[in-house]
């Protein structure tokens, strides 16, 4: 099983970007997205489930962040808006089963997680 993600790069401030997370192998029931900016800890940013409609968000992306999944493509993908540089970073997707909602945003609850995908905001 594995998580690939990619799509990062350099974004002015105010810019879009859609960060992919491709899964091969088996699917899970739940899928997140954590960053992690330099210096700081790693953050819970987004979740979705695979086979049940839920989509959860962190309180410092709701409402610039969308989360949502391609289950042809077998893909989750995170959309980001209104980018800021705080929002520079190292992007990470995981995956879990059988979480309840809430501890859907706890990182230990991931036991897969893909190897990370870099973007910078410039101001």
């Amino acid at each position: 099983v594995q998580l690939q993600a990619s799509g990062g790069g350099l974004v002015q401030a105010g810019g879009s970007l859609r960060l992919s997370c491709a899964v091969s192998g088996r699917t899970f029931d739940n899928y997140a997205w954590f960053r992690q900016a330099p210096g700081k800890e790693r953050e819970y940013l987004a979740a979705i489930r695979w086979n049940m409609g839920g989509t959860y968000y962190g309180g410092s992306v709701k409402g610039r962040f969308s989360i949502s999944k391609d289950k042809a493509k077998n893909t989750v993908y995170l959309q980001m808006n209104s980018l800021k540089p705080e929002d520079t970073g190292v992007y990470y997707c995981a995956a879990a089963d059988r979480l309840i909602v809430s501890s859907i945003n706890n990182e230990r609850n991931y036991r897969t997680w893909g190897q990370g995908t870099q973007f910078t905001v410039s101001s």
